[in-house]
């Protein structure tokens, strides 16, 4: 018997809400190290947070002008922000109480217990940026790490695992286009000491650093950066890699229901793109033309998902 949509919703928005939570304290991270790196007096960095996290407008209606700790303050506790980490856990919660009966017990508990905490952190006015920003890191990988462990494999799961993929995906993505914001005014920077220390924070910023000198004998450079976070197929926040679980969850889906939609379709040419593409096709295409197009192509997928599986009936 099929997952009723309203399930499936809620299973698929549950995790895509658990992995934006922590994606957000990264793309906060990755600005925040690019900071240190900063020669001017202007916030670039913290600009092009706003810009790639997609709340630019909302922010400017608020505040108007751009401050680091209002950005950060934004980022992390602001109800304008609907992607802002304390109500992304929030909307998490939400979706999985009204699963909860889909979930094992340890899941469930490792997602509430985390909210309560970081909810009572973000209400705190005074905490060390990158202490809190350790700690959403920290529960979001205790709630991965419960369910990971205890979830049956099945169309539940599959569910799960698309939002989650497609969240991280798209968080890749923008964290990497953190990068084509702060320097497309300073282009004699590239290739020098500063650009190789700003790339090296973005790797930072995902938890690759180690895993990027294990594939690349631990030389920074940014070609081989873009390739390690959108084509290594090994490499678990990496674009390819994102989209080879998203594929594989779907087509089990399509085992389990007897059908396929036009999502099925699109995955597969996406996989295809990824998979036929070399790192100086990007490079001569545009960095951040590629990941423009490759952010829409994934919205347009999350669309497709959620109208052959009726999410919304």
């Amino acid at each position: 018997m099929p997952l009723l949509g309203r399930t499936a919703n809620g299973l698929f928005w549950m995790q895509r809400y658990i992995e934006r939570t922590e994606n957000t304290a990264r793309l906060i991270d990755a600005g925040l190290r690019l900071s240190l790196t900063n020669l001017s007096s202007e916030p670039d960095e913290w600009n092009s947070i706003l810009v790639t996290a997609g709340v630019l407008d909302e922010y400017l209606a608020k505040h108007g002008s751009f401050d680091p700790d209002k950005i950060a303050d934004f980022m992390l506790r602001d109800p304008a922000n609907s992607s802002s980490i304390l109500n992304s856990m929030a909307a998490a919660r939400t979706n999985g109480r009204m699963v909860r009966t889909a979930l094992t017990q340890e899941t469930w508990e490792a997602l509430n217990e985390s909210w309560m905490v970081l909810r009572d952190q973000l209400s705190r006015p005074r905490c060390e940026l990158p202490v809190l920003l350790g700690l959403v890191k920290q529960r979001t990988a205790l709630i991965r790490g419960c369910f990971y462990g205890t979830m049956l494999r099945n169309e539940i799961f599959d569910f799960c695992n698309i939002g989650t993929f497609l969240e991280r995906a798209d968080n890749t993505a923008r964290i990497l286009d953190v990068k084509y914001w702060v320097l497309l005014p300073e282009h004699s920077s590239v290739g020098s000491s500063l650009d190789n220390y700003q790339w090296g924070s973005i790797l930072r910023s995902v938890s690759a650093l180690r895993a990027y000198a294990w594939e690349y004998d631990a030389e920074l450079k940014a070609v081989d950066i873009i390739d390690f976070l959108i084509l290594n197929r090994r490499m678990p926040r990496s674009l390819a890699y994102c989209y080879r679980l998203i594929e594989e969850s779907l087509v089990y889906l399509a085992r389990t229901y007897g059908e396929t939609h036009e999502c099925h379709e699109t995955v597969h040419t996406i996989v295809a793109r990824l998979e036929n593409t070399t790192v100086g096709d990007i490079i001569d295409g545009g960095l951040h033309e590629f990941l423009e197009q490759f952010i829409i192509d994934s919205n347009r997928l999350s669309d497709e998902i959620a109208k052959a599986y009726r999410f919304y009936h």
